[in-house]
């Protein structure tokens, strides 16, 4: 049997190191690099930074809107400062808020709500059982919460990608531009070396920008997407087996079916 003073235990905000060290490794590798070489200053190109930063988000804006430019960015923080919980412990949460109900009654449940905050989705979920709205509705309406989730998710991520094909374009267009320049004023020695400068950097930003910001970002949201669909699959399963008012025994071995065999969660005794 479970212990007989359940804890439900909160959600914590984390800051994913992993995404912050690796974007800042790479990049501070590609500057060590350039300050080897003895002239970083050469690195820097305003016309080359407005051909490819502008014109990456120009274009990408094109083929999207801004709400959802602005909303790819707001998802890529938060995929660096996130609430953390894997489908393992979110199964464990379910069970120690069924099993408080199946001890001291739905209502109880009342008493939890406030520290499920951090967790939108359930927290929904919770409050709509303990305020008696019928399980068939409540699990309607946190599959459309979910569906529309993904979506997002997705969303955000076909931004990235989006961003990652034309950053390269544009370091090319970029690049014709400083060859464009340079043949043209020939005659002119002066001008060859800022014109080469625009043509090569061009193609080295597009391809920084594209390799080391956004496809790794994409990653990322691709993966915390997949996570945070499973995780709220767990809660969906939980708060319907609740409403249902099921033994949470059952939701052992139901929310058991839908984990991999090292993440199988063990609330009760098997004696």
């Amino acid at each position: 049997m479970a212990e007989d003073q359940v804890q439900i235990t909160p959600a914590r905000r984390t800051f994913d190191l992993a995404t912050v060290l690796g974007l800042l490794g790479a990049f501070s590798l590609i500057g060590a690099a350039i300050y080897l070489g003895g002239s970083p200053g050469s690195f820097v190109n305003l016309q080359s930074i407005l051909i490819v930063f502008g014109g990456t988000f120009a274009v990408t804006t094109v083929c999207f809107s801004f709400q959802e430019m602005f909303r790819t960015v707001s998802a890529s923080l938060k995929s660096i400062i996130r609430t953390d919980r894997k489908p393992k412990d979110a199964a464990l949460q379910m069970l120690q808020i069924s099993y408080e109900a199946r001890r001291n009654g739905i209502l109880a449940l009342q008493g939890v709500t406030e520290s499920l905050e951090p967790e939108p989705f359930l927290h929904k979920g919770i409050t709509m059982i303990v305020d008696g709205s019928p399980v068939n509705e409540v699990s309607s309406i946190l599959e459309r919460d979910l569906e529309a989730s993904v979506s997002r998710n997705h969303a955000s991520v076909k931004v990235l990608r989006r961003g990652a094909e034309f950053a390269p374009a544009m370091g090319l267009i970029g690049t014709l531009i400083g060859l464009v320049t340079m043949l043209g004023n020939l005659d002119d020695p002066s001008t060859i070396g800022p014109s080469m400068a625009v043509a090569l950097l061009t193609t080295f930003y597009g391809a920084l920008l594209a390799n080391l910001l956004f496809l790794p970002l994409a990653a990322k949201l691709e993966t915390n997407s997949i996570l945070e669909e499973n995780v709220s699959n767990m809660y969906l399963l939980g708060v319907s087996s609740i409403g249902r008012q099921e033994n949470p025994r059952r939701l052992e071995m139901l929310l058991n079916s839908s984990l991999p065999p090292s993440d199988k969660v063990r609330f009760f005794d098997n004696n």
